[in-house]
């Protein structure tokens, strides 16, 4: 994403915005919420003499509106970040319409910004500047290429070896040119990660093939395949030396923590209610919240509060299994200084 922002008054101002791809309209899903002001050219209907008489032969002008959002929807598959809301600058003031942004279209918002707010603008524009990273996961007989957006790894392809009726090759020597040839036409950073010898196989067989290869090629050991080797990778910090992106890696291990201090018994509070008295007590150390909840106004009033506390905040993607997890505990839990009664 590129981005330039004006000078902001306490926190307030006009913040210029160009999406690259689709992790850039994830970013914007966060960054523009209901109650701001968006401009942005868009086609709307020009009505004249003649199109009351042939409504059909309405003409659709590009025309500069500042919509005033009442909703905000991202569709991953169609690309595209649908935003809803009253025109309260430029013609037809007082309708409503819809913008649908996709990579490649210009915005400027207009609102009270937040310190989450701000640094998920900087992960996006220095993520413009870097290579998507992919994750092979490899075991026996089964393999996974997963893209890593900023909303959490999405499965791109899958492959499957054995006898039964949905294998796709039937030897090991077969299996291992099948996955070769899918990644080789990766030229960003990849990971292989698995449990095993098989994953050693591959790697040896990718490095024949691709010689000259010069993007990063990284080998991780896990316990397990698929999904759950692509969690494990992005714990052990693998991702933050290719990219330097800690966000994804900060989920796992804050997870991993909340759900060890919770099992043995250490300052932890979770729940909307049990966060909120413990932010008041100023015992929160940090403040795990998941991103659907960034809108609501107890745990927006909440985060302010742990802000002002100077306690460290980490926004979960709903779309990866940590924030999954979270929600399962309410969506909001904290890292305590100490125990609270």
């Amino acid at each position: 994403m590129k981005a330039e922002i004006e000078d902001l008054q306490r926190s307030f101002g006009e913040v210029h915005l160009f999406p690259e791809n689709t992790d850039d309209l994830w970013h914007l899903h966060h960054l523009i919420t209901p109650g701001c002001l968006v401009y942005a050219t868009t086609l709307r209907s020009i009505e004249g003499s003649q199109d009351k008489i042939r409504p059909e032969k309405q003409e659709k002008r590009p025309v500069r509106l500042g919509i005033r959002v009442e909703d905000v929807e991202f569709h991953e598959y169609s690309i595209r970040l649908r935003v809803f809301g009253v025109i309260e600058s430029g013609v037809d003031t007082g309708s409503h319409h819809t913008l649908n942004l996709e990579p490649g279209y210009e915005i400027s918002v207009i609102k009270t910004w937040t310190g989450n707010d701000l640094d998920r603008i900087d992960r996006a524009v220095k993520g413009s500047a870097a290579e998507a990273i992919h994750i092979l996961t490899i075991e026996e007989g089964e393999a996974e290429l997963y893209r890593v957006q900023s909303y959490g790894p999405r499965l791109v392809w899958s492959f499957a070896a054995g006898s039964g009726k949905t294998a796709e090759v039937s030897s090991r020597e077969e299996f291992s040119e099948a996955v070769v040839s899918q990644v080789s036409s990766i030229t960003g950073p990849l990971v292989i990660a698995g449990p095993g010898f098989v994953k050693e196989e591959i790697i040896a067989r990718f490095k024949r093939k691709n010689p000259s290869r010069s993007a990063p090629l990284v080998t991780g050991d896990t316990r397990a395949g698929g999904r759950r080797a692509v969690q494990e990778v992005i714990g052990q910090g693998i991702l933050e030396k290719l990219s330097g992106d800690l966000q994804l890696a900060r989920e796992v291990t804050c997870l991993d923590e909340l759900m060890r201090r919770i099992g043995k018994d250490e300052p932890v509070a979770y729940g909307i209610q049990a966060v909120r008295d413990a932010t008041g007590c100023g015992a929160v150390q940090t403040l795990l919240v998941a991103d659907t909840l960034l809108r609501d106004p107890e745990a927006a009033d909440t985060i302010r509060k742990a802000e002002e506390m100077r306690s460290e905040v980490v926004v979960f993607s709903s779309r990866f299994e940590p924030g999954e997890r979270l929600i399962g505990l309410g969506g909001i839990a904290a890292l305590l200084r100490y125990a609270i009664a």
